[in-house]
């Protein structure tokens, strides 16, 4: 018998919506990695990219256990000599609740030559509503 390897001609993408305070952060950065790089399907290739998208819902809402939203750090630098800053993670749900989702699942997913385009397939929004109720897209409970 041999290994079914996929295509590119062969790819069939999905929508999928979840709702970002049914669980927590990590948790929640799992599932949506698995769905963008297709490893729930039965046709997973490793070097071709066939995952699917990913509504993220209520961003605003996100649940996280124990002390995370102080002691959990988000870093950057400017590059200068003391250029580092830091914010904490309640800080980063106040400003941009998408950066927090986004940094987990970026965290989350191998790092190679598809993940940039995988990421381009994860739409973050801080409330309820998404502009995407046309692509009929499944919730993932």
């Amino acid at each position: 018998m041999k290994t079914y390897s996929q295509k590119a001609s062969e790819i069939n993408r999905e929508w999928w919506v979840i709702d970002a305070s049914s669980m927590p952060l990590g948790k929640l950065a799992v599932v949506i990695a698995d769905k963008l790089m297709g490893k729930s399907k039965v046709t997973y290739t490793p070097h071709i990219d066939n995952g699917d998208y990913v509504i993220v819902t209520n961003a605003k809402n996100l649940v996280v256990t124990g002390d995370k939203m102080i002691a959990k750090k988000y870093y950057r630098h400017s590059g200068y000599p003391g250029g580092i800053k830091e914010l904490r993670l309640e800080e980063v749900i106040e400003k941009d609740a998408s950066r927090a989702i986004r940094e987990a699942v970026k965290g989350m997913m191998p790092k190679n030559k598809l993940a940039a385009e995988r990421l381009k397939r994860l739409r973050v929004f801080d409330g309820a509503e998404h502009a995407h109720a046309a692509q009929n897209p499944k919730e993932i409970k």
